[in-house]
């Protein structure tokens, strides 16, 4: 009588299939962009957000249903890039919430799971819009609610399920009009479909290689000391441990302190960011065992590493002496007390990056258009900073919810992150911290500082198609604002002058143009002198910012 039950050794191997299909038609699903640009990332943040859980969950040996629930929800929250990665892992987190608490799935059980997991995902996201990936998850939720009495067949359930998901996607446009005029459905809904239709293949028997190759994250590019002076034997401790406990039981807040109050008896620079399933550990100690075997009376552990300081501190001396033998070693940086505030942003871009470091931001996240960065990316920038309250600029809307994750998931310190949109905006941002204020009253200054900019970009057309009115073929350029594509033009000169055009009032006082990788300062100069030539009230400064993608970026104040 068909297939009844899932088990956990089965809904491995369906979470290994989904991963893989979606990771094999992620470009598909990237070129669903409403907006003809060269960014679309939908389908990578969804793959690399699902592909993080997939690694943990390859890797279990004989899993049951809670330690398989427990992988799969914690190394998606981990791994969660973009707005449609973060709703995924929501997803995956409200679906794992039930089924952890059974050793097979049947179709009630199913059907509870697809409702919790889209209770989650909407609680997730402040103001969801229908004709998204919600909207495609809710219709799933709903086909199984009403399958419920019906049928004890799984296939048969998950089939009708994924043709009904399938049905509310081709919708989509008609939710959102712009969708609709672009002539896509919605990428992440796409996107789940095709997780749905991987997995689904497995359920039926299809047997699926899982290669576990993913694009490697953007990494957080940080500061680095020199300390070519210290003798190892001034390494206290020689072993820099991290591992992540996956819960079994309740973790409460006295057992975070004597977890914590244990890794300090064996070791420092501790880290232990702990939410309901899982517990980050990062500790430097002369007994990794110890720590493991603490780490292992919570739970079970994943991600487990282990560097020897002292040899890695020897050989990066040796390479140094070899490379510049004659050159006298440079003093140690004193560390630093913990300071009140500290600041992260992310950017793409060499001169952007310097930018944001002269402005005091303590770390710079590389990435932005398409290459989010994930969750783990903020949380270890986070670490990376030794400030008690830490603001974060995501500088791109598809960011912010991974760096609200990570603030969700620090215990530690005060995370405050200010929903900057744009890198102008996230300049105005920063710009407008006030060093004698509370947090609390920065926050509020900040985010209103955000508000003051218009920020503008300009690159080219990958695809023909009409928008907002206006015909556009592949290879024009085009100047968008923060909310439509200004401008199109077969000149990058002429298209980003119109862009300004849309972009300045009279009450307009200053722009500042940023040029990327694949402009010239030159060019940017010319630009700039045209617009000035045409508003003799505005001044206009250039920065070289190095970014990928747009050839400028403007903004206007």
């Amino acid at each position: 009588m068909g297939l009844q039950t899932v088990d956990a050794a089965l809904l491995q191997k369906v979470f290994l299939a989904a991963a893989q299909n979606i990771d094999s038609q992620k470009e598909i699903i990237n070129e669903l962009n409403v907006f003809p640009v060269p960014d679309g990332d939908t389908g990578s943040n969804m793959t690399m957000t699902i592909m993080s859980a997939a690694r943990d969950v390859a890797a279990l040996k004989n899993p049951d249903m809670q330690t398989l629930a427990k992988a799969i929800s914690s190394g998606s929250l981990r791994g969660a890039r973009g707005n449609s990665g973060v709703i995924l892992s929501q997803l995956l987190r409200g679906f794992c919430k039930v089924i952890s608490d059974y050793d097979a799935i049947d179709v009630d059980v199913a059907a509870n799971a697809f409702s919790k997991a889209v209770e989650t995902a909407y609680k997730a996201v402040m103001k969801p819009k229908e004709g998204t990936i919600l909207t495609v998850a809710k219709g799933g939720a709903q086909r199984a609610a009403e399958l419920v009495g019906e049928t004890e067949d799984m296939i048969f359930f998950v089939r009708n399920v994924i043709d009904y998901m399938e049905e509310v996607l081709e919708y989509t446009p008609e939710l959102l009009p712009v969708l609709k005029e672009a002539g896509v459905v919605d990428s992440g809904g796409r996107g789940l479909l095709e997780v749905m239709k991987g997995g689904f293949e497995a359920l039926c028997g299809k047997e699926v290689v899982f290669t576990g190759e993913v694009a490697p994250s953007a990494s957080a590019s940080s500061r680095t000391v020199d300390t070519s002076n210290i003798s190892t034997s001034e390494i206290k401790f020689g072993y820099c441990t991290e591992f992540i406990v996956l819960l079994e039981k309740k973790f409460t807040q006295k057992d975070e302190i004597d977890f914590k109050a244990f890794l300090e008896s064996i070791g420092d620079s501790i880290v232990c960011v702990a939410d309901d399933e899982m517990v980050k550990v990062h500790v430097h100690t002369n007994h990794p065992g110890q720590a493991f075997e603490k780490g292992l009376t919570y739970g079970q552990l994943t991600n487990m590493k282990i560097d020897n300081m002292r040899i890695e501190h020897n050989e990066k001396l040796f390479k140094e002496q070899e490379k510049a033998a004659s050159e006298a070693p440079a003093p140690a940086a004193p560390k630093e007390p913990q300071k009140d505030n500290g600041f992260i942003a992310v950017a793409a871009g060499d001169g952007l990056s310097e930018i944001f470091a002269e402005l005091g931001v303590d770390h710079v996240i590389e990435g932005g258009q398409t290459m989010n960065p994930s969750t783990e990316d903020m949380l270890n920038a986070i670490e990376a900073v030794n400030a008690k309250n830490i603001f974060i600029f995501p500088n791109n809307k598809n960011i912010i919810l991974a760096a609200q994750q990570a603030r969700d998931l620090t215990t530690d310190k005060n995370i405050i992150v200010i929903p900057s949109k744009t890198i102008p905006q996230g300049i105005a941002g920063i710009i407008g911290f006030v060093a004698d204020k509370s947090p609390e009253d920065n926050e509020k200054l900040m985010t209103q500082a955000c508000t003051t900019v218009k920020s503008g970009s300009v690159t080219y057309a990958v695809r023909d198609t009409k928008i907002d009115g206006k015909d556009i073929k592949m290879g024009d350029y085009m100047g968008l604002d923060d909310k439509t594509i200004v401008s199109v033009a077969q000149d990058r000169k002429e298209a980003t002058v119109a862009l300004a055009d849309g972009m300045i009032d009279e009450d307009s006082e200053i722009a500042c143009l940023y040029f990327g990788d694949e402009a010239t300062e030159e060019e940017a100069q010319e630009i700039a002198d045209a617009i000035e030539e045409k508003y003799d009230f505005l001044e206009v400064e250039v920065h070289r910012g190095g970014q990928p993608v747009y050839y400028y970026i403007l903004s206007v104040e």
